[in-house]
């Protein structure tokens, strides 16, 4: 693997797109960990031409067969993948299936030189309902990490990262980061890389004290309103979040250091 990388390009779902995390003064839209991995890069480096072709709402067979074959075309010696969270979501969804297609994908990239980065699900034990997911999402990311090492790739660890288990860490959709849970995360990505960064990532929060019951229940019940209805009506309608939208970064753009 690398130790500077000129072209990073990262391609996924809304993850890698970077909900919750609000750009300054751009409503509606979002920054993240991987924009925020790429100014690390450049601040190492002192520059990286950066693109971001994720889309929310993407199931993995569309980042491979949409996003990919654009990043390739521009040449990049880095990318990241991270898709299949919105597969596993779905009932039925066959973990190996989806571990044939991304190992696929990993070979064709590590095939033209670049470098690989992809990253684990978050462990959902403590998500009610997504929770019921731990078992096909174990099994993926345990295939995430053998296609790494059959193929040199590197992975991003978000299973055992303790701090990630933090609600505060996490929009009130349970579902994205919010903008420290994004922090974190491209620091430990930077981490992963070998590249040099600066900042606490991987100390949990303090504790803090327990919720009374009555407010746990009234915050389940506000969240299955909010968020689970509304996304199990999209499903119903053969609809995504994502749907009507283009990716954030298309063309890859020169970061400079600062």
């Amino acid at each position: 693997m690398r130790s500077e990388w000129q072209r990073y390009v990262a391609v996924g779902d809304s993850f890698t797109e970077g909900m919750s995390d609000p750009a300054d003064g751009t409503p509606g839209e979002y920054r993240g960990w991987a924009d925020r991995l790429a100014a690390h890069l450049a601040a190492a480096q002192g520059t990286v031409d950066y693109a971001n072709l994720a889309v929310r709402g993407r199931l993995l067979g569309q980042v491979l067969e949409d996003q990919l074959p654009a990043a390739l075309a521009v040449g990049p010696d880095l990318v990241s993948i991270v898709a299949g969270g919105n597969d596993l979501l779905r009932p039925g969804a066959d973990p190996d299936a989806l571990a044939a297609q991304m190992e696929e994908a990993v070979a064709e990239v590590r095939s033209t030189g670049a470098d690989v980065l992809l990253a684990t699900g978050v462990d959902p034990r403590q998500t009610p309902l997504i929770g019921r997911t731990r078992g096909r999402s174990a099994v993926y990311n345990a295939h995430l990490w053998s296609i790494a090492r059959r193929h040199g790739a590197v992975v991003l660890d978000q299973w055992g990262a303790t701090w990630v288990q933090d609600r505060r860490m996490w929009d009130a959709d349970r579902l994205h980061l919010n903008a420290e849970g994004h922090r974190r995360t491209a620091l430990a990505a930077a981490a992963v890389l070998g590249v040099p960064v600066e900042g606490d990532w991987s100390t949990p929060l303090a504790a803090e004290p327990p919720l009374a019951r009555r407010v746990r229940v009234a915050a389940e019940a506000a969240w299955v309103r909010s968020f689970v209805v509304p996304w199990v009506g999209r499903r119903l309608r053969g609809r995504s979040s994502g749907d009507g939208r283009s990716a954030k970064r298309p063309e890859l753009t020169t970061l400079t250091a600062g």
